[in-house]
């Protein structure tokens, strides 16, 4: 009898240690996770000090999840010419560290032209911990006459070349940011115009879509409106609304596994 009393004393003492130490492990982590600030969004040309520790290739942004293996299918067209294209977009299972020391996940990006490739890239994301999505650039080919062209290839972190936002984790109109930053090669900003659309594309109806506009300083002319649905990943539809015409949207999406 005393054997069994001590014996039960001992278990009540060795879970009451248990868990205090549980409870001093998760409180710390917390307030060292609430101590920490999101990475701000960065304008234009502002440099930003980002670390490696806060970024993962594991993207899941609730409107631009990108599982590796999820595969989108869009159409372009020319609405002048009445030409179209096609777009496919993979998340690969590739990650690559970039100069900076984050590690990006790998996107395959092939445009075709009646079946033949006509622009091959691969882009670089990762997400930091807040959740928003980062752009760290891109290895761009064209084919022009079947021969290979770099077409403003660029990675953050070299020759003064700086990441931007794909996506905010918490977008609000007015919002604004950089998608990315070359001088003189890519250096696209965006701003949140809208966060209530609706959008028809082939890939069927959404609500609740978040609208951008997409504006540079290289091209002043020029601007284009995206939209991004939850769970889609990437953008639903792609329009021009000045110096172009294309009109690129979603036919099909497969999430990866």
């Amino acid at each position: 009898m005393k054997h069994s009393r001590l014996t039960s004393l001992l278990i009540a003492v060795v879970g009451a240690l248990v868990a205090l130490v549980l409870q001093t492990v998760l409180s710390s982590g917390t307030s060292a996770h609430a101590s920490r600030h999101c990475p701000r969004l960065p304008k234009f040309d502002q440099p930003v000090n980002l670390d490696p520790a806060d970024f993962s290739a594991r993207i899941d942004n609730r409107r631009w999840p990108m599982t590796a293996g999820s595969r989108w299918v869009y159409r372009v067209t020319d609405m002048e010419t009445g030409s179209v294209s096609h777009d496919v977009i993979k998340a690969t299972h590739r990650t690559k560290r970039m100069a900076d020391g984050i590690t990006a996940r790998v996107v395959r990006d092939v445009v075709t032209d009646h079946g033949i490739p006509v622009e091959v890239t691969r882009d670089w994301y990762a997400q930091d911990f807040c959740g928003n999505v980062w752009y760290f650039g891109e290895h761009t080919i064209a084919f022009r006459h079947g021969k290979p062209h770099d077409n403003g290839s660029w990675q953050a972190g070299r020759h003064g070349n700086l990441p931007g936002i794909a996506l905010p984790a918490e977008p609000r109109v007015g919002l604004s940011y950089r998608e990315e930053y070359s001088k003189g090669v890519a250096e696209d900003q965006s701003r949140v115009l809208v966060l209530d659309e609706q959008v028809q594309v082939g890939a069927g109806h959404f609500t609740n879509v978040l609208m951008t506009e997409d504006f540079s300083p290289i091209e002043p002319r020029v601007s284009e409106l995206k939209f991004y649905a939850h769970g889609s990943g990437q953008a639903l539809l792609a329009l021009d609304v000045s110096g172009g015409s294309d009109r690129e949207e979603l036919i099909a999406y497969h999430p990866g596994r």
